[in-house]
């Protein structure tokens, strides 16, 4: 499906509809340049399945779990260069978990994304500052 968001607070509201359909052992991969609006999407995820919890990007800390029922797992795989990394930061440990990982960056570990995988992408349509084009395949 196809989606266009014209601000942050949509793309967050797009992320809050994703998340009512979401389950334990769910996995999102997120692709999209810098400033796209990953983060604010999460954002949105975290709203419904974590209500309260001040989410920020995993940049240097690659993963920040959220309490939830089910918990979230907020992936950011940016700086992720190896199977190995993925296995230094409990990658694939959360990944056999009941909880739900959002990975940002899947770009960079994309043959390590399971294959039952919803996958999100966004992207600056030149419409306006604000503008995103998003995309979530199941």
């Amino acid at each position: 499906m196809e989606y266009m968001t014209s601000s942050p607070t949509e793309t967050e509201e797009l992320g809050r509809t994703l998340a009512k359909e979401l389950k334990n052992g769910d996995f999102v991969a997120m692709f999209g340049d810098l400033g796209v609006g990953k983060t604010a999407f999460v954002r949105g995820i975290a709203d419904v399945l974590c209500p309260g919890v001040r989410v920020q990007s995993p940049t240097y800390t690659i993963v920040n779990a959220y309490r939830g029922n089910p918990p979230l797992y907020h992936f950011d795989m940016y700086r992720i260069e190896s199977e190995e990394s993925l296995y230094s930061c409990g990658f694939f440990d959360y990944l056999e978990s009941d909880g739900i990982c959002v990975a940002e960056w899947c770009e960079h570990i994309e043959p390590f994304i399971p294959e039952t995988a919803i996958r999100v992408t966004i992207e600056k349509t030149g419409d306006g500052p604000d503008c995103r084009k998003v995309v979530i395949l199941r």
